[in-house]
């Protein structure tokens, strides 16, 4: 019998987590609408969410996913939503009926998400308590969410979104600063809905699982102390770069008072549900579980040495007459930026990884955006093996230069090693497959 190719088989993997967390059927599969109620069973979770007859049903929300979850909603409601309006990623935009949908920038805010952002708040202005508000995160909302706090611009936001993203701090920092720079995160949304009710349904892309920090909490009041956002920009060395006008914010502007009108949060699925589905079609492929990292964090570089380290451990036991095993990690790592070349932490991941099992038989890695997008390039990631870096030297690509660089997409696109699946309909941040076959 002919032993799989590792490629078909990490893709097979990483096919049957993907499915797992789709947003459409994560609500149309759990949820239906009894009379004018809307019902769900979410992992053992029983909702009943009345829907007055007097009121409206509105829909707004914004992540890569969002469109996704927006289609699940609308297969179960149907003509029950008088409008809705989410913004999602440039890219990332569904078909719709009853839900108007705006793309913006990821991750950088832009022009396109502050329109969205408008168009969301003028739909949820006036309400009354009798309409009733289903809010829609996934990952991504943070930058497509854009609507600075007064005295602010767009271009302060996306500066300060800027260096963050390069400076290498946690995702949960850097929502800390966003929070206090918007008018709709850290629970403005939800003082915008009021009096409405409201109810926010999640699929997480943050380690924490903390729903405060999924697309920096709109509908979630803002917990933090009043200098924690200044402390994360003096923790990177940020201070004396960000805009002038954003440290004298944070410094001088009130903590926003919480709203009431809080409603029930549901988080559909994370990074787990995307696991557990992983591991159960590697145990029906026959591969044997060696080594799982669900919290994978830090620094980009030492995840991957880690990880590699695990599966050349599980490469060894095949050797020795073991069983051909799965290795699988879920988080999300940090890469702080310091060349100018194209890539992500994913493809820097699987870099990384290349050269490291240089010349080592029978072993492959695939590191991967869920969300089909690995920073600011059109691939969700990119697979690596033992005979990558041979490749490289016959193909003529420096992997040493390209890491120095930040510039993976361009060895991996040279190689054909690169992973582009389009939009995923999901986002539970990043998920590293490596078997030893």
């Amino acid at each position: 019998m002919q032993q799989p190719r590792p490629k078909a088989v990490l893709t097979d993997i990483l096919g049957a987590a993907l499915s797992a967390v789709r947003g459409r059927s994560l609500i149309a599969l759990r949820s239906r609408l009894e009379g004018d109620t809307w019902v769900g069973d979410f992992g053992g979770q029983m909702l009943r969410w009345p829907l007055p007859p007097g009121g409206r049903v509105l829909v707004v929300g914004a992540g890569k996913a969002t469109a996704s979850l927006a289609q699940g909603l609308e297969a179960v409601l149907g003509a029950c939503i008088d409008d809705g309006v989410i913004v999602v990623k440039h890219g990332h935009a569904e078909l719709l009926d009853r839900i108007r949908t705006v793309e913006g920038g990821h991750p950088i805010p832009d022009a396109a998400g502050e329109a969205g952002t408008r168009a969301m708040l003028a739909l949820i202005d006036d309400l009354t308590p009798d309409d009733r508000v289903f809010v829609l995160l996934t990952g991504g909302a943070s930058a497509l969410l854009a609507a600075p706090m007064e005295g602010l611009t767009l271009a302060d936001e996306a500066a300060v979104t800027d260096l963050l993203l390069r400076s290498g701090a946690a995702i949960e920092e850097i929502n800390t600063v966003r929070k206090r720079l918007s008018r709709v995160k850290g629970g403005g949304l939800l003082r915008a809905i009021a009096p409405a009710q409201c109810i926010t349904l999640i699929v997480s892309d943050v380690p924490s699982n903390d729903p405060g920090m999924v697309g920096s909490g709109p509908t979630i009041p803002d917990q933090a102390s009043h200098g924690a956002a200044l402390a994360v920009l003096d923790r990177y060395g940020l201070a004396d770069r960000v805009p002038a006008v954003v440290i004298r914010h944070l410094r001088d502007a009130p903590v926003p008072v919480a709203s009431s009108n809080s409603g029930p949060v549901i988080l559909l699925a994370n990074s787990d549900t995307a696991v557990d589905a992983a591991l159960a079609r590697a145990s029906a492929l026959g591969l044997e579980i060696a080594w799982i990292d669900r919290r994978m964090d830090g620094n980009t570089h030492a995840a991957a040495n880690a990880f590699v380290d695990q599966l050349m451990a599980a490469a060894a036991r095949r050797r020795a007459g073991g069983p051909p095993m799965v290795l699988l990690a879920a988080g999300e790592t940090t890469l702080k930026v310091v060349g100018t070349g194209k890539g992500g932490r994913n493809q820097e991941f699987a870099l990384v990884a290349a050269r490291l099992l240089d010349g080592e038989a029978n072993v492959a890695v695939l590191a991967a955006g869920t969300d089909g997008t690995d920073g600011p390039t059109d691939a969700a990631g990119a697979f690596a093996d033992g005979e990558t870096a041979a490749r490289a030297r016959t193909a003529g690509v420096d992997l040493a230069a390209a890491l120095a660089s930040n510039d993976s997409y361009p060895a991996f696109a040279a190689l054909g090693d690169l992973l582009i699946t389009g939009p995923t309909g999901t986002n539970v941040m990043d998920l590293v497959i490596g078997v030893a076959l």
